[in-house]
């Protein structure tokens, strides 16, 4: 066994998560962690990693296990280099490194017995260098390095100047780089390109070792997994086999558990009726105090309360003119000054859906923020057409310490307080999410306040970068609909197939404009 979770209990505020869940990981379990926004997937994460304490409950590991956590919040420091980065991995080896150095500087200065021991202990150090490949570091990043496609940007770029995708694979090669007895991955496909989404999914079917998955990648969770753990109204349940296998096994138990309740009910109906008829009548209180008595034991059953469902309805502004955007010999780059593409000469007209797709760091998020004159490109021209209400949903925004409500309420101050609920209840958050500040809340809570934001406003024009990350199937598929039902133009950064195939009329691949290619 490699880790033993009993009686776990936590909570924020009047808010529950867990109450007494229990579990235990075994060698090369593949678990993929699945639940809906808010369940509280990577709160569990936090706690097994030691980053939270549990409110009750231990958390136990095997003595000997190294534990490798892949945290979408982890910070990179400005002044840090992709390759110290991925050479951080092996900071147990330096320090041991390090503590050789030492010996040997003081070798000069021993005496017999303090030689002796010394030498003994620099031995020791030195096998196990050896044994740890420590002498073949640089040769292990630069694989590592080429397999994530992060050798090409340069390893020795700036980690705060990275894009999502290329800060998720950062984090990802100093993860598989320490070679951990155990993965904890949260969401690694959010931000990767569809080819190392690829990659990804083959090293994983040949872990040897065991992980535990978060994720909302269905396909992907399919491929790479062979138990289920459903997180849902505090409780934590095991499936064996993959995400297809628990929703039959799950749809089952709940079909079960449904008419054991109304069966239960109609029973509970029965003996209470029998009861107030009967426990006033001498000749039949007897069998009315029984009846009670069955009453009084019997373990009743609970139907695990609805999600609320979101639902997306866009607000559609009038009609732009027939041009959204014209792009002239555009040449998109960082402010520093360094070019990510060729001239890109593109044409987007009124109601057409489009997907922008390309491996990470290519520029897409720089194009949408060209595009808009959010940043100003390097060289070249975007034209604007006439009569645009743009909607802009960014990849990545620092959560507030404002309550849902306050949040809400900032961007649109006419609305009565119950317009505010209303609206952020639309979207499936429920009354514990809405007065809760945004900062508390799991990554798909924060999107659909954000989200919220966007359907309530008069947009003829959506700029969407990546908006599928974090959402659940529920609030996927609902997003999906909504954005299929909109009557505007769509311009939409994604790297899931499954989302936008059907939706959108035209696929723009960024690679075809990139210096790289």
């Amino acid at each position: 066994m490699i880790m033993n979770v009993e009686n776990l209990s936590h909570g924020f505020g009047d808010r529950a998560i867990f109450e007494n869940v229990s579990f235990r990981l075994l060698k090369g379990e593949h678990i993929g962690l699945i639940g809906a926004n808010g369940e509280g997937k990577s709160t569990f994460m936090n706690i097994v990693t030691e980053k939270l304490m549990p409110d009750e409950g231990i958390v136990e590991w095997n003595k000997n296990v190294r534990v490798g956590y892949l945290d979408q919040h982890a910070v990179l420091e400005k002044g840090m280099t992709m390759g110290d980065v991925l050479k951080s991995a092996f900071a147990y080896l330096f320090d041991m490194e390090e503590r050789m150095n030492d010996i040997c500087d003081h070798l000069g200065d021993a005496s017999e017995d303090e030689m002796d021991s010394m030498m003994e202990e620099l031995g020791t150090i030195q096998d196990m260098l050896t044994n740890h490949d420590f002498y073949t570091i640089d040769a292990k990043v630069e694989e590592i390095a080429r397999a994530l496609g992060l050798l090409e940007i340069g390893l020795d770029r700036d980690v705060t100047e990275l894009s999502g995708g290329q800060r998720t694979k950062i984090l990802l090669g100093k993860l598989l780089l320490e070679k951990p007895d155990i993965l904890l991955l949260d969401e690694p496909t959010n931000y990767l390109d569809a080819v190392h989404i690829e990659w990804l999914k083959r090293y994983l079917i040949d872990y040897e070792n065991a992980f535990i998955l978060i994720s909302h990648d269905i396909p992907f969770l399919n491929s790479v997994v062979n138990i289920i753990y459903h997180m849902e109204n505090r409780e934590l349940n095991r499936y064996v086999g993959d995400y297809n296998k628990f929703q039959e096994v799950y749809e089952v138990k709940k079909s079960q558990l449904e008419a054991a309740y109304k069966r239960q009910q109609q029973e509970i109906g029965d003996l209470k009726d029998f009861v107030a008829r009967n426990k006033a009548r001498v000749s039949t209180r007897n069998m009315a105090m029984s009846r009670q008595k069955k009453l009084d034991k019997m373990d009743v059953i609970e139907l695990a309360k609805d999600k609320p469902k979101p639902e997306f309805n866009f607000r559609n502004a009038r009609a732009t003119g027939k041009v959204i955007f014209e792009t002239k010999d555009l040449i998109i780059g960082y402010d520093r000054g360094t070019p990510l593409s060729k001239p890109i000469n593109l044409r987007m007209e009124r109601g057409e859906k489009i997907a922008l797709i390309g491996t990470n760091g290519i520029g897409k998020t720089t194009f949408l923020k060209s595009v808009t004159g959010l940043i100003p490109a390097l060289s070249g021209s975007a034209h604007l057409g006439d009569y645009l209400y743009k909607g802009y949903f960014e990849q990545e925004m620092k959560p507030e310490s404002n309550t849902c409500i306050e949040e809400i309420w900032k961007e649109f101050p006419s609305y009565t307080q119950y317009e505010v609920r209303s609206a952020l209840a639309k979207c499936g958050l429920t009354t514990k999410h809405i007065e809760s500040q945004v900062r508390v809340l799991s990554g798909g809570e924060h999107a659909k306040v954000r989200l919220c934001k966007l359907i309530n406003q008069d947009t003829n024009f959506l700029l969407l970068d990546e908006p599928t990350n974090h959402l659940d199937v529920d609030a996927k598929d609902e997003l999906r609909r909504a954005l299929k039902e909109y009557k505007g133009a769509i311009l939409l950064v994604c790297h899931e197939p499954e989302f936008y195939d059907g939706l959108v009329d035209k696929v723009w691949n960024l690679e075809e404009f990139s210096l790289l290619s």
